[in-house]
């Protein structure tokens, strides 16, 4: 089978991808791949950070390779954290220190319109492709669920009463924002594995 990298070392990310082309092609991270060091995210769009990333591991292991990068932008905010959400709460990346600032600073807002926005960015043969998912919902008052990482237990999804962190990862695949993006990078995929 053949290997596709993902520019990542997060394991909750990789799990939710490896799961979604599973048959398709044999996923390995950042740390599978030999690649231990973080690569920057310095651009100021999602799709430009995504990019980056991929070029940067296509240039070390001249393989197939994704990359992603994830924002969640809430209305009331001017769609903060956005390109930042990662480092919203500063540079450690602390996922519950993010969330609480989020929270802090929704205090006494009414609207609690938000988005989660996955860009990716594929190179495969060489060439970039671009797959964009989005999928709209609320920040809740508090963290709700055990499940999912990031900003999960604060986000419910529209149409639902659970957050993303309620739902167990199938579930959360269907409708989740990277879940859409990679449904139509796997679409993609088959029309080049034919």
């Amino acid at each position: 089978m053949e290997k596709l990298i993902f520019a990542t070392n997060n394991e909750h990310k990789l799990t939710e991808v490896k799961q979604m082309l599973n048959g398709l092609y044999e996923v390995q991270g950042l740390f599978e791949a030999g690649i231990n060091e973080d690569i920057p995210e310095n651009e100021p769009t999602l799709q430009g950070n995504a990019k980056t990333k991929a070029q940067y591991v296509h240039k070390i292991l001249n393989a197939n390779v994704i990359a992603d990068d994830t924002g969640l932008e809430i209305k009331s905010l001017n769609n903060q954290p956005g390109v930042y959400s990662a480092r919203y709460a500063g540079s450690n990346k602390d996922s519950v220190a993010n969330m609480n600032k989020v929270l802090h600073n929704m205090i006494g807002e009414q609207d609690r319109q938000a988005q989660f926005r996955t860009s990716i960015c594929l190179i495969l043969n060489n060439e970039p492709y671009f797959f964009e998912g989005i999928v709209k919902g609320n920040i809740l008052e508090k963290p709700t669920g055990k499940s999912g990482f990031g900003y999960d237990p604060i986000f419910q999804p529209e149409n639902y009463t659970t957050s993303f962190a309620q739902m167990d990862m199938i579930e959360k695949n269907k409708i989740s924002h990277r879940g859409l993006a990679i449904q139509k990078l796997v679409a993609f995929l088959k029309t080049q594995t034919k």
